[in-house]
C-alpha cells in the first residue's frame, strides 16, 4: 500500500537526514501522524525557529543563536589555546568531553582540490586575524584523519609556522578515515592528550 502523497513527502524529508533509512523515516512520520496534528505543528514550529535563529558565531564559526557563541562569551575559557576543527558540529563533539577548556575555530570545511574547495573558501583569514594580538600560544589542529583532513592540517601548519605559535595535531586515538562527529568522548579525550607538534 502506498502512503498518501503528503505523508510520503514527510518520509522523503526525513530520509534526507544522515543515518535515516526508508524504514526509520516511515516510522517517524507515522509516529507523528499518530500523535495528531499538534505534534507535526510543534515540529514545524521548532524547525522554523531553529532555521531563523541559529547561525554561526562571528568569532569562531561554531553554532550560535547570537553574534557570539557561549564558548567565545565565556571568560573562563583559555584564550591562549585555539582548537581548529573542520565543521561547527565538531565543536559539539569536543564539548561533550568536558575537558577542553580553550577556544575553537571552525573552518567551515576542508581543503579538497578534488571537490574544488581551496583555502580561500574556508575561514582561514578569520583564524589569522584571531592570532594577530599575540595572545594565542598554541593552535591545535583537530581535522578528521582523512586525506583532506591531513592535507588541511599540513597546509595550516606550514602557514602558521612563521608566526612563532606552537602548532600541534591531535593524537590519532581516532582511526584513519573516522569522522569526529561520531567519535565517543574517551576517544576524543585520548586524541587531545596525544596531540603532537607538526613540522620540524
Amino acid at each position: 500500500m502506498k502512503l498518501p502523497a503528503p505523508l510520503e513527502a514527510v518520509v522523503e524529508s526525513f530520509q534526507r537526514l544522515p543515518g535515516v533509512g526508508a524504514k526509520s523515516a516511515q516510522r517517524m512520520a507515522l509516529h507523528l501522524l499518530k500523535e495528531g496534528p499538534g505534534a507535526m505543528d510543534h515540529l514545524a514550529e521548532v524547525l522554523h525557529h531553529a532555521a531563523t535563529r541559529v547561525g554561526f558565531c562571528e568569532e569562531c564559526g561554531a553554532f550560535s543563536d547570537g553574534p557570539r557563541c557561549a564558548v567565545c562569551e565565556d571568560p573562563r575559557r583559555d584564550p591562549k589555546v585555539i582548537l581548529v576543527v573542520a565543521e561547527a558540529s565538531n565543536v559539539l563533539s569536543f564539548e561533550r568531553t568536558g575537558h577542553f577548556r580553550g577556544r575553537y575555530h571552525a573552518l567551515g570545511g576542508l581543503v579538497s582540490p578534488l571537490r574544488g574547495v581551496g583555502p580561500d573558501q574556508l575561514r582561514i583569514r578569520e583564524l589569522l586575524r584571531r592570532l594577530e594580538d599575540g595572545q594565542v600560544e598554541e593552535v591545535v589542529l583537530a581535522t578528521n584523519p582523512t586525506l583532506d583532513g591531513e592535507a588541511t592540517a599540513a597546509w595550516l601548519a606550514r602557514l602558521l609556522e612563521p608566526l612563532g605559535i606552537r602548532v600541534t595535531r591531535i593524537g590519532l586515538g581516532l582511526p584513519v578515515g573516522a569522522d569526529l562527529e561520531y567519535a565517543d568522548e574517551l576517544t576524543l579525550d585520548r586524541a587531545l592528550e596525544g596531540r603532537r607538534p607538526l613540522g620540524g
